[in-house]
């Protein structure tokens, strides 16, 4: 008997095509749309902009804004590269209260920093929503009110009141150590983010929409944004992959950290080559974790993975590379920053685990499973991730 034709052969559910579902589903992301955007009547809004930005991502959310009587003001750069506010441009970001930007500044600059401790500016990041049919996506649509839950059944997991190692571990030879302190503990969990707030609606917030991507095990909010703190930080990571490089690494470079720097990257690959010629001299900055269930899970372009347990280190260069200036020109981050990339990571905080060879382990807390019945099935919810 002749073969059937491949295309014959169908043993699980097709894409979903029905006018009637797919309008349904839009109109879920909408919700968690125009609640991040959580712009009052009475709000002076900036939007920080690049021109290969989707112009209708651009014009979605100053609809959202003049639809409650803001006029926005929109500036637009070349490109999203900017590792800090012009001066020139510094007299009118602080009059915002409420600012959308693609800037990679964004997070780092102390400008930016202060206009948000100081004067309660609220900020939302839209790397992760630059085209608006974004909005079609299971990303998009996944509840905020579960993301946010995940994240602060994760916070729970920290020790409080006291001294723990952050430890990262795989099977490849990861075995990278963070000592934190109580106060360290105390300065990165009490960001909006890691307390579950996934709307712009907090003075001095700071929230990413698409909602995926953070907030960060480690980052430098820890030690209150200060670049003179050396933070003790020692071992070597063995990544899977990282931002930049087509595919995974089939001999992966071990990347060592002594004492807050890289210091060497061992491996006769061509890619060790690459890494060691950028990253000797960098500084881990941030530590990201994904939390969003139904973010991809092999999607590292821009920056990281936003699947939940997977990992990137964010770390900043000594000076700015020629790879990455080749392989990613226009990139969204400027060359004088790299996400190195695990998905099998395990994360202990003192005797906690947070990631268990890649599983987020509050995906399985008793309240984040709760919330997740009253959107539908909680293992599709939170355990059926996409590739």
């Amino acid at each position: 008997m002749a073969q059937p034709p491949e295309e014959a052969f169908i043993g699980l559910p097709q894409e979903e095509k029905l006018e009637t579902v797919l309008t349904g589903q839009y109109f879920e992301a909408m919700d968690n749309l125009v609640r991040t955007f959580a712009i009052r009547p009475d709000d002076t809004m900036v939007f920080l902009a690049d021109r290969k930005l989707d112009p209708r991502v651009v014009h979605a959310i100053c609809g959202i804004a003049r639809s409650r009587g803001v006029k926005p003001t929109v500036i637009m750069a070349d490109s999203s590269q900017a590792t800090e506010i012009p001066a020139e441009l510094r007299p009118l970001m602080e009059t915002a209260t409420f600012v959308v930007s693609t800037w990679f500044c964004s997070i780092i600059d102390p400008f930016c920093i202060r206009m948000r401790k100081e004067k309660g500016q609220r900020w939302v990041k839209i790397t992760y929503f630059r085209d608006l049919d974004l909005l079609k996506t299971p990303q998009a649509r996944f509840p905020i009110d579960i993301v946010g839950e995940i994240i602060r059944q994760t916070a729970e997991l920290f020790p409080k009141k006291q001294d723990f190692d952050l430890k990262f571990g795989d099977v490849r030879g990861t075995d990278l150590t963070i000592k934190f302190t109580a106060a360290m503990r105390d300065n990165l969990l009490k960001s909006n983010r890691w307390r579950g707030r996934m709307t712009a609606d907090e003075p001095g917030c700071y929230v990413h929409y698409l909602p995926c991507h953070g907030p960060n095990v480690y980052d430098r909010t820890s030690v209150d944004d200060d670049d003179s703190v050396q933070v003790d930080t020692n071992g070597v990571v063995v990544p899977y992959w990282a931002v930049g490089f087509e595919k995974p690494f089939e001999n992966p470079p071990w990347v060592i950290f002594e004492n807050d720097r890289i210091t060497k990257v061992e491996g006769n690959s061509e890619e060790a080559d690459i890494l060691r010629d950028m990253l000797v001299g960098g500084q881990l900055i941030e530590l990201g974790c994904g939390f969003n269930p139904k973010a991809p899970r092999h999607t590292v372009y821009p920056a990281g993975p936003n699947s939940p347990g997977a990992l990137h280190f964010g770390i900043d260069l000594e000076k700015p590379n020629d790879y990455i200036r080749k392989k990613m020109p226009e990139w969204e981050e400027p060359p004088v920053h790299m996400d190195l990339v695990t998905f099998d990571s395990t994360v202990a905080a003192g005797n906690s685990t947070i990631i268990d060879k890649g599983f987020l382990k509050a995906l399985k807390a008793p309240s984040v499973v709760e919330m997740a019945s009253q959107f539908g099935d909680p293992i599709d919810l939170l355990e059926n991730w996409p590739d």
